[in-house]
């Protein structure tokens, strides 16, 4: 399985002058991918007194993240999700498929929107043995290799995906997919659920609601175009359906804590 280090994916609002780390990632295995996305390993080295901010927007899907510090399982964060590293150190993370969080919790994912629990609650005795085969050296891709497939291990229980679970998946891929869903209404049409039937799935099986599925996109895509200098902020307001540049602004802000332009220049080497 391939490995690619350290590339940018675009729920990351990265500084693109930040060096203080190195990401691994992986993809999920193809017979996973109903319950798994992503691995990714960060390991950094934060010079003394310094820390360095990560933020991210996060998909609608829950996360395993395992340090020498804490060991979580994170449900959906629904606004901006911040990390401070500092030190050096390093981390093991996991991103699950959608219909996954609900399957490993056992309850309702809105019980832990905005939250996390300890991980072994949910994935009893992971982290030790994660721990153990990355604590030697953390940018070892074997060490990588025996993590994967501890949490694969455990996921493999799962399958096969049960009717719902494939529905929840194919709503947020559908979604993430395509921007001509831009209301909720063609969300329905497209899953065949009345929408308090689907706001019922939304928010037992992601702890979200669609119209949050559908603005965290735009957002992702907003990203990306500012990202890439891909036009104008008038532009890209335009054509992600905002009514005017101001209210893009007004948006952008609001959800990453930066104006499109102030995140244009953190994204852009100096």
């Amino acid at each position: 399985m391939g490995r690619a280090a350290d590339d940018i994916e675009r729920a990351h609002l990265r500084d693109a002058d930040d060096r203080s780390f190195v990401i691994h990632r992986y993809p999920a295995p193809e017979h996973l991918t109903g319950l798994l996305r992503r691995y990714w390993i960060p390991v950094w080295d934060v010079p003394p007194g310094e820390q360095a901010v990560q933020k991210v927007l996060q998909y609608p899907i829950c996360l395993l993240i395992t340090t020498p510090a804490y060991s979580r399982f994170v449900g959906p964060n629904r606004g901006l999700g911040t990390t401070v590293l500092e030190g050096s150190s390093w981390g093991f993370g996991a991103m699950f498929a959608p219909a996954a969080g609900a399957l490993l919790l056992g309850r309702p994912v809105r019980s832990v929107a905005d939250d996390h629990v300890d991980l072994d609650s949910v994935l009893p005795g992971l982290t030790a043995p994660l721990l153990d085969v990355l604590a030697a050296d953390p940018s070892d891709p074997r060490a990588h290799a025996i993590g994967r497939a501890l949490v694969e291990e455990r996921l493999e229980r799962l399958l096969p995906l049960d009717e719902e679970s494939e529905l929840v998946n194919t709503i947020v891929e559908r979604v993430e997919a395509d921007a001509s869903i831009t209301t909720v209404t063609q969300l329905c049409e497209f899953s065949g659920l009345p929408e308090r039937t689907l706001q019922r799935l939304c928010a037992r099986r992601l702890g979200l609601s669609p119209l949050w599925l559908i603005r965290r996109r735009r957002l992702h895509e907003a990203a990306d175009r500012l990202r890439d200098g891909a036009g104008s902020l008038a532009d890209t307001a335009a054509d992600l359906g905002y009514c005017d540049q101001a209210h893009f602004s007004r948006d952008f802000k609001a959800s990453t804590g930066m104006t499109p332009r102030e995140f244009l220049l953190r994204s852009r080497p100096s």
